[in-house]
């Protein structure tokens, strides 16, 4: 049995293994066997910290959007106008590509399963959480006279449900990097809402100061706990 399986991280360790695995080969392509195979351990230790694969996934779900609305309010809080704030969100979104890419591939590979979750799961909460600091930001936007008038509810979940796909097409060692791509997404996205278009060439900027503080926020840590309790 390896140092992880016996050391006081273990349960994480599985969920980071777990991650790693249905990131690259789906849920339904994912088993407990694989992942005690990779850890050393028995299939039972996994039943024992998390129960069933289910729950597994619950916890990544979880875990990373958690992670994600944290995120979310920070750069909320470290911009002052809601372009910047919009701007901050929309490169964190592909900014995550590279920075988290396990645990975003695996959300995004799985985010149709994850909505059949019951209305008052932790997850669907969590979601609707985020998208109502979307949704607080483009409302902001308007009252100030910066965002044009528009159905807000429908634009933050298309701003959230545009990002939910980019697993599938978005090479890390592609032709274009991560800030590349999120300067796309902000053309596209603030493009279409600011009244006056003259501060986006410094919001799109992929090698500007606010892509560098975005970074600096995603990057920092630590990591909230995502194991699930012991015994």
């Amino acid at each position: 049995m390896s140092g992880r399986a016996t050391g006081p991280g273990k349960s994480g360790a599985i969920l980071d293994i777990f991650t790693r695995h249905v990131a690259e080969k789906g849920y339904d392509g994912t088993s407990f066997s694989g992942v005690a195979s990779e850890l050393g351990i028995s299939q039972g230790l996994i039943v024992h910290h998390y129960g069933t694969k289910a729950r597994l996934l619950e916890a990544l779900h979880v875990s990373y959007m958690r992670r994600r609305i944290d995120e979310a309010r920070r750069i909320v809080s470290e911009f002052d106008t809601p372009p910047e704030q919009l701007a901050g969100l929309l490169h964190a979104a592909m900014l995550y590509q590279v920075h988290d890419r396990n645990r975003t591939v695996a959300f995004q590979r799985e985010v149709a399963r994850l909505a059949q979750e019951d209305e008052e799961s932790e997850g669907r909460k969590l979601r609707r959480n985020y998208i109502g600091i979307l949704h607080g930001v483009v409302d902001a936007g308007i009252a100030a006279g910066e965002f044009r008038p528009v159905d807000t509810s429908i634009r933050s979940l298309l701003i959230f449900g545009a990002a939910q796909w980019a697993w599938t097409w978005f090479e890390p060692e592609g032709r274009r990097s991560a800030a590349q791509v999120g300067a796309e997404l902000v053309d596209l996205t603030l493009g279409s809402l600011l009244v006056n278009r003259r501060s986006l060439p410094r919001l799109r900027d992929p090698d500007g100061r606010l892509v560098a503080t975005v970074i600096k926020i995603i990057t920092a840590g630590p990591e909230e706990p995502t194991a699930a309790p012991e015994g």
